[in-house]
């Protein structure tokens, strides 16, 4: 039995290459996934040059999706960007604000979240990231360095009270250190802005993860990243999977034989 799937198997392969051999090689890349700004509250309607952008933007300067002003107030506590106020259990540690900081700017400056930009229906926003793959490290050192700040929620989405013009605690919610709400690095990540980001098993400079932080002398390595999303979402990925899953088939056959 296992001898026939494995040759069935095989013989699907290489029909869907001489299928896949058989279509037009200039397989368009969904360009409209690239290089493309959210439709929210303080994004800009397209990227470019942002020459003044504050202190932990500034990578973005070469071309943005937030504005000087926009930047300036993502380093402010209790900003005019969301009046979220980040010291809701107390003083956050600066260590664990400059991610909070790092994440607003990425959030509101990147242009290179397309292929993750999905429609909503919300009062401040027609759009919003899901599941984008941030580089491990960058989740890791994110947790690690928030580890002795404290909380009172697991989703920052939803749930607080407002009453004051600002968020707070919702009643009976109580304030512990951050590994209570988020006990892995991947809770943290995962699941503090409802699923914007989905922690990646690939590393910083893999070419397969979006960094959060990154040196602008060295380029800006999200553009391959949403490059290539973009391609997996056109199809233009798939052509390359048939000749390793052609030659496991092989594989199996000849173990099986």
């Amino acid at each position: 039995m296992a001898q026939w799937m494995t040759t069935q198997l095989l013989l699907f392969l290489v029909w869907m290459a001489e299928v896949g051999e058989a279509q037009p090689r200039t397989i368009r890349i969904r360009t409209e996934l690239l290089n493309v700004c959210m439709d929210a509250k303080h994004h800009k309607e397209k990227p470019g040059p942002e020459d003044n952008l504050h202190e932990q933007c500034t990578p973005w300067k070469k071309n943005a999706c937030c504005t000087a002003d926009t930047s300036e107030e993502a380093h402010k506590d209790i900003s005019n960007l969301y009046r979220f106020n980040w010291d809701h259990c107390g003083k956050m540690a600066p260590a664990c604000k400059r991610h909070f900081i790092q994440d607003t700017c990425f959030y509101e400056c990147s242009p290179n979240l397309g292929p993750w930009i999905k429609q909503v229906d919300q009062s401040w926003r027609k759009e919003r990231i899901l599941n984008v793959p941030l580089c491990k490290e960058d989740c890791e050192s994110w947790w690690e360095d928030c580890r002795s700040s404290y909380t009172c929620k697991g989703n920052w989405h939803k749930g607080w009270n407002w009453t004051s013009g600002y968020n707070q605690c919702p009643v009976k919610a109580a304030c512990h250190p951050f590994p209570f709400y988020f006990p892995t690095p991947a809770d943290l990540c995962n699941e503090i802005w409802s699923h914007s980001y989905k922690v990646s098993n690939y590393s910083r400079g893999s070419g397969r993860c979006i960094q959060m932080w990154f040196d602008p002398a060295q380029g800006n390595p999200n553009e391959e990243v949403a490059r290539l999303y973009a391609e997996v979402q056109s199809g233009a990925g798939l052509r390359g999977a048939w000749a390793p899953l052609l030659s496991l088939a092989l594989m199996l056959l000849w173990l099986l034989c």
